[in-house]
Order: structure tokens, then C-alpha cells, then sequence
């Protein structure tokens, strides 16, 4: 039988397989990557980028096995993103987590060799409503209604960003994202990452495996161009 869509984040199944199964994770446009910017040049043709977002678009918060994911109802352009480097306007579909077993790592993306884990310091207050909704999704299938939260909440106070074309960072990993990575990493606590570090990805019933290490390693840049939208 194929282990086609069996991918995770263990020996076995991690990102050192996902090519044998997901030919797009050998291309030459995959995320993450690790950003030197000392060699990012300031383009002054990229734009501010703007967020309108409702809380009434917030749907769920689901354990699938991978990550913690809030999902949101992207029907409608009640909750968008547009300007920046885009064209056209995209729609808030999901807000999803990746973290280390420790808090010296967890973050896909690296900046000049710093593996973020958030950045550890102070407690984020606008993340308790993410935490306390854990509890419901302890296992892997679990998900629980997650209503009335805005994402934007989340975001730290400067707009500057980096920019490039990249995929997702998960299967089938196509090459189709342009990324927005914000210069200004947003604080948390220990305290607050342990609790994600409480989640399984085992289902109930099953052995239990908690959910540690969900994140590709860097990929290999292959000439692409970084931009950053400040001096």
C-alpha cells in the first residue's frame, strides 16, 4: 500500500522522504530557506502590504496529526491580504504553528543562523485564546469550534518585511507561495511554548507521541532573490 500521504516529521516519514513521494519537494523554488541579509537588497518599488481581518471568519482549531491550525471560512473576502508584493487579493484560509522540542529552535525560517522559536521572552496575551483552546485537541483528529479570533492580533508592530517566491513548507510542497517573512519576530514565554509542546500527534488510544519538531529544515536557495521592503 502507499505511504503516499502518510508524511510527518519522524525518521521514517519526515522531510528527508517527502521527495521519494512529492516530486514538487525536489524542485527549485522550495521554503524554507535561510536569509543572510547582509546580501538582501532594499527594493523601493515593494509596497506596504494590508491585512483586513474578521473575527467572524474564524471557524475551528484542529490537531491533524502535524500541526495546530486555526481555519477560517475564505468564501467571501471578509478576511484578506493584499498589497505588498501581491497581486490581486488572497483570502484568509488557515493560521497554522510549527515549533522545536526546545525553545533554541522550532521557526522554518532562519535569519542570519537564528532559529527562532517564537522569540522567548514575555508572554504574548493574544495567544491565551489559541492555548486554552489546546486542551480540546490533545490528540491527533481532535478539533473544536474556535470562534471570534482575529489573527491580526498576533502580528508585531512593524510592517517591514522580507519577501521571495517560494512553496509550502509542507506536502505536496508546490511552488506557488510568495512569502512574507515580517523582520519583527512577535515575543512569547517558555511557559507558553511547553504548552504546545502538550499536544500529540497520536490519535487517542494510541501510544502517546508529542507533537515536537514540526518543521522543514532550510531548503537550498538555487539563485532565487530575496527582497526586503526597508533600508
Amino acid at each position: 500500500m502507499s505511504r503516499r500521504h502518510d508524511w510527518g516529521y519522524a525518521s521514517h516519514n519526515g522531510p528527508d522522504q517527502w521527495t521519494d513521494f512529492f516530486p514538487s519537494a525536489r524542485g527549485d523554488h522550495q521554503s524554507p530557506i535561510e536569509l543572510h541579509t547582509r546580501y538582501i537588497k532594499h527594493d523601493g518599488t515593494l509596497r506596504p502590504w494590508k491585512s483586513t481581518y474578521h473575527p467572524s471568519t474564524s471557524l475551528t482549531i484542529v490537531n491533524d496529526g502535524t500541526t495546530c491550525r486555526v481555519v477560517f471560512d475564505d468564501s467571501t473576502d471578509k478576511s484578506v491580504l493584499k498589497d505588498g508584493p501581491l497581486n490581486g487579493t488572497y483570502r484568509l484560509r488557515q493560521l497554522q504553528f510549527h515549533w522545536g522540542s526546545s525553545d533554541d529552535h522550532g521557526s522554518e525560517h532562519v535569519v542570519d543562523g537564528e532559529r527562532y522559536a517564537g522569540e522567548i521572552g514575555k508572554p504574548k496575551p493574544h495567544l491565551k485564546l489559541i492555548l486554552e483552546a489546546l486542551d480540546c485537541i490533545k490528540t491527533k483528529g481532535k478539533k473544536a469550534h474556535f470562534t471570534d479570533f482575529d489573527p491580526a492580533l498576533l502580528f508585531p508592530t512593524s510592517r517591514d518585511y522580507w519577501t521571495y517566491q517560494g512553496s509550502f513548507t509542507t506536502p505536496p510542497c508546490e511552488e506557488c507561495v510568495t512569502w512574507l517573512l515580517l523582520r519583527e519576530p512577535f515575543t512569547v514565554s517558555s511557559d507558553q511554548m511547553e504548552q504546545f509542546r502538550n499536544l500529540y500527534s497520536s490519535s487517542e488510544g494510541e501510544i502517546p507521541c508529542h507533537m515536537v519538531d514540526n518543521y522543514r529544515p532550510p531548503q537550498p536557495l538555487k539563485g532565487r532573490e530575496v527582497r526586503a521592503s526597508f533600508d
